[in-house]
């Protein structure tokens, strides 16, 4: 058959500028796809030869071939894998070429909401042409396995492009590019040196299942005869999917240097997670959970998300799509057998395989920390030190998982200085009669076990949780209760603390409350819009007086954090409480209704005030004011 020429149905101009600016931000991804390529050929020569005992191919050694030549300035990909016959090139190499401008930018637009956009992908055009990128002109030569002649197709990318028979074509499909000039300050590399030709399929295609060969060039001064001969090919890359083996071909070793390679850490990972999910939507998953926590985990441009890989190919580094930003920690490799990409393989849809797969991989990292809890303590204890914090704001995002998070959280707590506690041993200590989970959130231990709020808890044994991460101030306003146990802040809120025996008799809490009836009316007048009540309190025992929040009242610690992250919320007032046994108060009580003149009474009550937001860790309204009225009252104690 004649070479015939044609032309092309589009502007070839107009295809390859969308091509090259467009579609594919980075120009080494151009032998990815041939490689991409050459590899699904290998594929459907092995399944084809299955299935035909007659099919005339050799299956002996199926590999990719790839051959530079410095002084030609040609690079050659080859494969000897199913091959194309002329109708096929003409068919699938003239899918863009033949498509028209319009409808070829109808499919991308499709492409970019469509769950079958996929098969853009498994169209060989598409990748093929982006050999344009780098290359002035391509020239393909194939033949279909079984048969006895080959095609050759070639174009210069301006406008036609040949097509003609080729009597000894090999079998499989051999395609040529003639590279343009090496343009670094455009990222057009040398695309004949070795070294960026094994960069670039270590980075991409090293998971690849058949060999990638490539003949080392000779040094210089050598001769190109017998010398060329005796060389021989290196492959490129290692061919070991490590999450397509099963658990027992695979040493610890090997698992740990697969994750050093992609996390570019120095340490062993923590722990190793396996997912291999079979069915209508097939994929593999290798996880691992570090064994200490990045510098920047909680700064904004933390790079987050696992490898993707789709038929070992790799897709991209950092994939956010697969798991939620509480597991930003977790480093993998996920590995799809099909997924709805955007034509150059480098975008996400937000298709139903992608939600399947982000649901289903944090189950899974969520019940291996589980296992980690019950079969290795010291393990678990070393990861809730380094991520329990991150971990924690699931329970402010992830309602689907928030059980499961909360089974694997831990917390300080006033039952143990050194050992936490999950929340299920803390509902088995509960004692008889307590209704409610009870925890103070806090800047340290410290700090909250020395707070007024804790006095009542701490002289009846009631464990308290102390929780000092500030994102515990968000997720327990979030978390209502624990296996039907509600979640109370003991600084929240009035506590009755029932059931123990030692609360006082009604009548007792009526007739108190009547004699302080006055003083806490007075103290209300006084204070104004500083305080929202003034009240006595059930949960001191040692300090005068505590400030609380109502039930549903955002804590002030809860409060700077949302301004911090610029949300206007107003500032909710605090309820004051007293505690009636202390001599301060009982002092303030009687000077109140013994003292017509009441000037000093309201100061010592600004104090009071003062003292109890002391207490908590914040700072009085006027300082400088505060620090004189206390002066004064300490000059005329020691004159006294």
């Amino acid at each position: 058959m004649p070479t015939e020429t044609f032309e092309f149905r589009v502007e070839a101009r107009q295809l390859l500028q969308l091509m090259i600016h467009s579609i594919y931000s980075n120009k080494d991804v151009f032998l990815r796809e041939l490689v991409s390529n050459a590899s699904d050929a290998l594929d459907k020569l092995r399944l084809a030869a299955l299935r035909d005992d007659t099919l005339d191919a050799d299956v002996s050694d199926l590999h990719i071939d790839i051959e530079a030549d410095g002084e030609a300035r040609t690079l050659t990909v080859r494969d000897n894998g199913i091959g194309m016959s002329y109708d096929e090139v003409a068919e699938l190499i003239g899918t863009i070429a033949n498509s028209g401008t319009a409808k070829f930018l109808e499919q991308l637009r499709q492409a970019d909401e469509a769950a079958d956009a996929e098969g853009l992908i498994g169209q060989f055009g598409v990748g093929f042409y982006s050999s344009f990128m780098v290359a002035d002109e391509v020239t393909l030569v194939t033949r279909r396995a079984g048969e006895t002649q080959g095609t050759r197709w070639s174009s210069r990318g301006e406008g036609t492009y040949t097509l003609e028979t080729a009597e000894e074509a090999p079998q499989g499909t051999t395609i040529t590019l003639h590279l343009k000039p090496a343009d670094p300050e455009n990222q057009l590399h040398d695309y004949t040196s070795p070294w960026k030709l094994r960069e670039i399929v270590k980075r991409y295609s090293d998971f690849i299942t058949w060999p990638i060969r490539m003949v080392p060039q000779a040094p210089a001064g050598d001769d190109e005869g017998d010398a060329a001969t005796a060389r021989e090919p290196e492959t490129l890359n290692s061919m070991k999917a490590l999450w397509a083996r099963s658990r027992d071909e695979v040493k610890d070793e090997e698992y740990h240097e697969l994750y050093k390679h992609i996390s570019h850490d120095w340490q062993d990972p923590l722990e190793t997670i396996r997912l291999q999910a079979e069915g209508t939507f097939e994929y593999q998953s290798l996880l691992f959970i570090p064994s200490h926590a990045p510098h920047d985990l909680f700064t904004q441009g933390y790079k987050r998300g696992v490898q993707l890989y789709v038929k070992r190919v790799f897709i991209m580094d950092d994939c956010e799509a697969l798991l939620p930003p509480y597991l930003r920690f977790v480093k993998g490799v996920v590995d799809a057998q099909d997924l709805s990409l955007n034509v150059s393989r480098e975008i996400l849809q937000q298709d139903r395989h992608i939600q399947m797969m982000h649901r289903r991989l944090a189950k899974k990292v969520l019940s291996s920390l589980k296992q980690m809890m019950t079969a290795s303590p010291d393990r678990y204890d070393t990861f809730w030190r380094e991520f329990g914090p991150v971990l924690k704001e699931g329970l402010v995002t992830d309602s689907e998982n928030r059980e499961a998070l909360l089974a694997v959280s831990s917390f300080a707590t006033t039952h143990d200085a050194a050992e936490p506690t999950t929340l299920k041993q803390y509902v088995e200590r509960m004692k008889d009669g307590q209704d409610a989970v009870y925890y103070l959130t806090g800047e340290s231990r410290e700090g909250i076990e020395n707070s007024p709020h804790m006095e009542a808890f701490r002289d009846r044994g009631i464990e308290v949780l102390l929780l000092t991460d500030p994102v515990d101030e968000v997720w327990t306003d979030a978390v209502a209760e624990f296996d039907g146990k509600p979640l109370r802040s003991v600084a929240k809120g009035e506590i009755a603390l029932d059931g123990d025996g030692e609360d006082k008799p009604a009548e007792d809490r009526e007739k108190r409350n009547e004699e302080y009836a006055e003083l806490l009316t007075w103290m209300k007048e006084q204070l104004g819009e500083d305080i929202k009540e003034v009240r006595l309190s059930s949960r001191l025992t040692v300090s005068p007086a505590c400030l609380v929040s109502d039930t549903n009242d955002l804590t002030p610690a809860l409060e700077n954090l949302y301004r911090a992250m610029g949300q206007d919320v107003p500032r909710a007032q605090r309820i004051l409480e007293l505690n009636p046994d202390h001599t301060l108060v009982k002092g303030l009580n009687r000077a109140l209704r013994d003292r017509a003149d009441r000037t000093a009474l309201a100061e010592d009550a600004e104090l009071l005030h003062g003292l109890a937001v002391l207490a908590e860790g914040g700072r009085p309204k006027e300082p400088a004011r505060f620090t004189q009225l206390l002066a004064e009252r300490l000059e005329r104690a020691l004159q006294g």
